[in-house]
């Protein structure tokens, strides 16, 4: 948050915004924090530009989007959550696995036992309502931009995530969804090869961004048009 307040205060707010976002991913309610800030400061009037990866988290903020460039090399990922390490679907998944095993066969019951004995309190009500943040948030921000259009933006909106957090049909939680498959999905997705000039001038600015990182001890870098930067670095 630190990083998007110091770079937006000087960049024009009725021009809308375009994001190019390279990036793992991270905590799902800051993700939240800096959405809404940027609604705030830009409305929906927000595209997503993605010159190799938005994962988790990056996927999040695409998709509060209203349009999302990619190529044929870009992917989003997965959205679905990790607590305290752990993928949250996962574990519910083997709650589920579990309740099935065991009334099949009770004496599994040992076994399950050893398995959820590892977690701590409460740690299972938390995947829960992990995950049912996270979908409920992405359903939202589709609903009311990226799809607002759609003759039944919930219901659009809804089918979207269920893709996104499709946890068993996904190899793990850095699955690669390429651009065929996002607009497979529903999202809107531009293909960046279609704009020559345009492809030219972001891949410029995320090779520059590359090598910043290969020669600093940067973690990340933030920076708008008008050259304001914000760089942690590491110690």
């Amino acid at each position: 948050m630190n990083g998007f307040m110091a770079v937006v205060h000087n960049v024009p707010r009725d021009r809308g915004l375009d994001l190019i976002l390279h990036t793992p991913g991270g905590g799902t309610e800051a993700t939240r924090a800096l959405v809404e800030y940027l609604y705030k400061m830009f409305g929906r009037d927000i595209r997503a530009i993605v010159p190799q990866i938005a994962m988790s988290a990056g996927t999040m903020i695409a998709c509060a989007c209203r349009q999302v460039l990619m190529g044929k090399h870009s992917c989003l990922g997965p959205t679905d959550p990790q607590v305290r390490g752990h993928p949250a679907m996962g574990v519910l998944a083997e709650v589920d696995q579990a309740i099935i095993e065991i009334k099949k066969e009770p004496l599994k019951q040992l076994l399950y036992q050893q398995i959820f004995a590892k977690y701590p309190p409460a740690f299972i009500l938390d995947c829960e309502r992990s995950v049912a943040g996270s979908r409920d948030m992405v359903c939202e921000w589709l609903a009311t931009n990226m799809l607002s259009e759609e003759e039944n933006p919930s219901v659009a909106a809804n089918a979207t995530v269920a893709n996104l957090m499709n946890y068993l049909g996904t190899t793990d939680h850095a699955h690669h969804f390429l651009i065929d498959k996002c607009k497979e999905m529903g999202l809107k997705v531009l293909a960046i090869e279609d704009n020559q000039e345009l492809q030219e001038d972001i891949l410029s600015v995320h090779h520059s961004f590359i090598a910043s990182f290969a020669r600093t001890n940067a973690i990340k870098i933030i920076q708008n048009a008008h050259g304001a930067t914000w760089s942690p670095a590491v110690s």
